[in-house]
């Protein structure tokens, strides 16, 4: 008889260990689901109060910003200054240029605006536009090449060496141009103004009195 009713306890004992078990499995079960549906900023699906958002609606970008060891995700309609915006299928990302300098990209590595007062050339930012190179109509960006506009090239000068026009057989001879605009007013951009090629003519003496 005894046995009997320590049997029956023990049964009931297991029943009520395993409920409970139910009941905190439950409730934990209940709170995770609470923290990823519920709370969540407009705009966004999915969210999770560690997280911030986890996925945002169709064609919202999502962000992820740094807070202290946590990435919190917030959704925007485009993408902030220095970043650009990814779009996928699975969703859309705000991903940050990696140029230096640079203000706003196309991609990751093409820079379509830099910090105020560098200029933009290929994609990239600079102190001053690289050798043959000027910005564009007073833009910050480097026209691609610097384009000068010239004169036609005057008459070829006489047979000269050594600025004497006589005593000898071969020389030089000259001819110029004139840089009628430049980029910005930087003449240094321009090609040059006076061409030299040799020459040749018949030897004579010279006058008396010139050496």
């Amino acid at each position: 008889m005894q046995l009997g009713l320590l049997v029956v306890v023990v049964f009931l004992s297991s029943m009520d260990l395993t409920g409970s078990s139910k009941v905190v499995k439950g409730k934990r079960q209940r709170r995770i689901s609470t923290e990823l549906s519920q709370g969540c900023a407009r705009g966004c699906d999915l969210c999770s109060e560690f997280n911030g958002c986890l996925r945002c609606s169709p064609k919202l970008f999502i962000l992820l910003e740094r807070n202290d060891i946590r990435q919190i995700g917030i959704c925007l309609p485009s993408c902030p200054l220095g970043y650009f915006g990814l779009r996928n299928t699975d969703m859309n990302k705000c991903i940050k240029c990696k140029i230096e300098n640079c203000e706003s990209c196309f991609s990751r590595n093409f820079c379509t605006k830099c910090k105020e007062g560098l200029y933009l050339h290929k994609g990239r930012c600079y102190v001053t536009c690289p050798e043959g190179y000027a910005a564009a109509n007073g833009t910050m960006e480097c026209s691609s090449p610097a384009q000068c506009e010239m004169s036609e090239w005057g008459p070829w000068g006489p047979c000269s060496k050594k600025r004497k026009l006589c005593g000898f057989k071969k020389g030089n001879e000259e001819r110029t141009r004139r840089i009628l605009q430049a980029p910005s007013g930087d003449v240094s951009l321009c090609p040059a103004t006076t061409e030299v090629r040799r020459c040749t003519v018949q030897k004579s003496q010279c006058p008396e009195g010139e050496q």
